[in-house]
């Protein structure tokens, strides 16, 4: 199997790289991008803690006797007109100028209750930890395609539940089988694709193709929380998306790759046949032949062997890569996703910050396609990296009434972390081979997600000290740059299939790692 797996591109060669039938699975899996990158960001809505204040006692015959010492609190006139705080045993009244209702004004999640607002964020990272953890096993051993639709119903269905909760407790379990069935329909689009495209039309896909649809309907986010101001509907609005990726069922394939490591050559055959016919042009009489899988004893037994999570480690390569990876990939998301939830908390507009924020992470995206074959992907990373760190950690330098400005070094701060998001997608998927791929992308998606959960406390930190989360956020990125240069460089290099194909990382390091 070793030499068919090993020649993957070569033996599919004669289909190009641009025919219909690639631009179809470019087009569709793009499209699946869009509601997997609202799905996390939305909460910056759901959750937004509108202004209030103390309902006014119904015995109180004070004209304003809501009014207190602060928002918890409200006055009680006793009966020698004397007035003393009390806690707001009435409730709160809620504006509702920028939204009708979150789920803060229709559960009260305020004063002592805070708490449970960034708590309701972090369950759906845990969602996100629990998915990325078994997606990929499960689509490495029953198929990408299956799992990869399965997820998208998951998604739809607990989002439509979701908006009928009838209480925070039940919002709270559905947001994280909803952040379950993001990251899983997510990965798994990311590898199908650059499973079944040629490396030109893997690499415009990841960087292009997914990415704009990632980063489109992170834009369309604030556009339909802008005309649908409650969180129920909104909630109900994000779940057509993923509902009408169903149907594509029977148009995206399942990985070829993927197949010919199960030995199922007939099948795989079958779906570059009909890609062939569909891209209108010969195919041989024969695509596959088992004895270029089966001539070697040798990588006949690694390809029949079922691989599990130790095989990540077993080999020093492939031990030094994962370490890596998962350390990168952690300090890369909890940057990111921190920014990203952060636009609420931003001085101005929550819906026009957030349409910023997701243009910038556009333009982050075209620069780094441009650049992409230009520059070593180690250094590109490292740039990206210690760009964004730098403009986080000036931002302490900033005096505190100059709001607009601190704004700008943000946002021209995400433009760096959200373009190094995007590459490691790319630079990673090339780093697994394809027989633990899935597997591998699960565990540091799976520690990122651990990561993420802390997002909306370190974000809570700058309530006390407002520079305080850039100034983590910025070390951070400028660290794992400097050790992102340990990566080997992918430019110009096969997908790797087999354990035996990993590469070595660069430096003195790896002797250090390999220990």
């Amino acid at each position: 199997m070793d030499a068919q797996i090993r020649d993957f591109d070569c033996l599919t060669s004669f289909l190009g790289d641009y025919g219909l039938f690639q631009m179809l699975v470019i087009v569709l899996l793009s499209l699946s991008a869009v509601p997997t990158s609202y799905m996390p960001i939305m909460m910056i809505f759901l959750s937004d803690t509108q202004e209030y204040h103390c309902k006014a006692s119904v015995n109180s015959t004070r004209n304003g006797s809501w009014t207190g010492p602060d928002s918890c609190s409200r006055y009680k006139v006793t009966g020698n007109r004397t007035e003393t705080a009390e806690p707001c045993l009435d409730g709160w009244i809620f504006s509702t100028e920028t939204y009708t209702a979150t789920i803060v004004s229709e559960w009260s999640l305020v004063c002592d209750n805070a708490w449970k607002v960034p708590f309701s964020t972090s369950l759906f990272f845990v969602g996100v930890l629990i998915g990325s953890f078994f997606c990929g096993h499960l689509s490495d051993r029953f198929g990408r395609k299956p799992v990869f639709f399965l997820t998208f119903v998951l998604q739809a269905v607990t989002a439509l539940i979701q908006a009928a909760s009838i209480s925070w407790l039940m919002f709270c379990v559905l947001n994280c089988l909803r952040g379950l069935g993001q990251i899983s329909s997510y990965m798994l689009s990311l590898t199908i694709g650059s499973e079944i495209l040629s490396k030109s039309a893997r690499v415009n896909y990841t960087l292009l193709g997914h990415n704009l649809g990632y980063g489109i309907g992170y834009a369309l986010l604030p556009l339909f929380a802008y005309f649908i101001r409650g969180w129920r509907m909104l909630l109900v609005a994000s779940a057509i998306p993923s509902l009408l990726i169903i149907p594509t069922w029977w148009v995206i394939p399942e990985s070829p790759r993927w197949l010919l490591h199960k030995g199922r050559l007939e099948e795989a055959e079958l779906i570059i046949r009909n890609a062939a016919k569909m891209n209108k042009v010969p195919a041989p009489e024969v695509i596959f032949r088992a004895g270029e899988c089966m001539g070697l004893t040798q990588n006949k037994v690694e390809e029949q062997r079922t691989y599990n999570y130790l095989d990540l480690i077993r080999t020093t390569n492939m031990r030094n890569i994962t370490i890596l990876g998962v350390f990168i990939w952690v300090s890369i998301a909890i940057i990111y996703f921190g920014l990203s939830l952060n636009t609420s908390n931003l001085n101005g507009n929550p819906y026009l910050n957030c349409f910023i924020s997701a243009a910038i992470d556009i333009m982050a995206y075209i620069a780094i396609r441009l650049l992409v074959n230009h520059v070593p992907r180690p250094a590109l990373l490292f740039c990206t990296l210690t760009f964004s760190g730098v403009m986080l950690l000036v931002i302490q330098l900033i005096p505190q009434d100059m709001q607009v400005l601190l704004q700008v070094f943000v946002l021209v701060g995400k433009i760096g972390v959200a373009g190094a998001y995007c590459f490691i997608c790319v630079f990673f998927t090339e780093l697994f081979p394809t027989v633990v791929r899935t597997m591998a992308l699960g565990v540091i998606f799976t520690a990122s997600s651990i990561g993420i959960i802390t997002c909306p406390y370190i974000i809570n930190i700058g309530v006390h000290m407002k520079t305080l989360p850039f100034i983590i956020f910025g070390t951070i990125s400028i660290v794992v740059g400097a050790v992102s240069m340990l990566l080997p460089d992918t430019r110009n290099s096969k997908l790797p299939d087999v354990i035996s194909q990993t590469r070595p990382i660069r430096g003195y390091v790896t002797v250090l790692i390999s220990k």
